[in-house]
């Protein structure tokens, strides 16, 4: 997700990477409970025979997709961390296959390719070298555990079948996310990191737990909803144009030649792809 990645290299800056998932997946929670407690409360039973799932879906959605790409930021660029971002659809169609038999063809195979082509063409501003000039570091070995987390987080999220509404469940979800978030948050500040809650900690915390958290979230849910996992991987390469939107309305950024040509890509192959399904 374009701002999940904006938060990764600027909140960082200011809040240690695990304080910040914490504290974003908390407050997600204290912001939307008031509004599902009745449902949860009504439904406690229920919420006693899905908690492992719950935890599970938390502890990997929130816990590992919330802080790996955070731990990232400290030591690889945006650029590193958008290229092996858009590897997450992979890992949605393969494991959709292998252990859901999700349908894969030919036609959707096109379409991932056009969407790959089309966001490394606006990560590399249509500079080939910079991809052939990309170098790891451990923040990119961080990405891509991020990466499969959050394939292994959509395809369950999908198949996993709950009995609380939409907004509820993601509700619990961001709670198990901070829960399983917290002994890491307490080792980081005894060990390595102190956090400091002064006006930018409370700006990224916010910001992380709005914009990437509530809206992104919620909205990937519902994509998912009708779509299917695999073909709802392709979305996150929409977030690639949407980051360049971003630059534009708030960093007085431009759009150049290789926004559009990329932008074409995407969604020729997001078009391409949901066309078929």
């Amino acid at each position: 997700m374009a701002t999940n990645i904006i938060v990764a290299r600027g909140g960082v800056e200011y809040v240690p990477p695990i304080s910040l998932a914490f504290w974003r997946w908390l407050t997600v929670f204290i912001l939307l409970f008031p509004f599902f407690f009745s449902e949860i409360l009504k439904k406690k039973n229920q919420f006693n025979k899905e908690f492992w799932k719950l935890f599970f879906l938390g502890s990997m959605g929130c816990g590992v997709c919330g802080a790996f790409p955070f731990i990232a930021g400290m030591s690889t660029t945006m650029a590193n961390m958008g290229i092996i971002y858009t590897s997450s659809p992979i890992f949605i169609i393969i494991l959709s296959v292998i252990f859901f038999k999700d349908q894969i063809n030919v036609s959707r195979i096109i379409g991932l390719l056009l969407c790959l082509v089309g966001v490394l063409t606006i990560i590399s501003k249509g500079k080939s070298e910079l991809l052939l000039n990309f170098k790891f570091t451990s923040g990119d070995l961080w990405m891509i555990g991020a990466a499969i987390g959050w394939a292994i987080y959509s395809i369950y999220l999908l198949n996993w079948k709950s009995s609380f509404s939409l907004m509820a469940r993601f509700t619990l979800i961001a709670f198990f996310g901070a829960i399983s978030l917290f002994p890491f948050y307490i080792l980081e500040e005894v060990y390595y990191f102190n956090t400091i809650f002064d006006s930018n900690f409370i700006f990224w915390i916010f910001f992380a737990a709005i914009s990437p958290g509530i809206i992104a979230f919620t909205l990937y849910t519902r994509v998912q909803k009708y779509v299917g996992a695999s073909l709802a991987g392709f979305t996150l390469y929409i977030f690639s144009i949407y980051s360049a939107i971003y630059g534009i309305l708030l960093f007085d950024e431009v759009l150049l030649n290789f926004h559009y040509f990329g932008a074409a890509f995407v969604f020729a192959g997001v078009y391409l792809a949901r066309k078929i399904n």
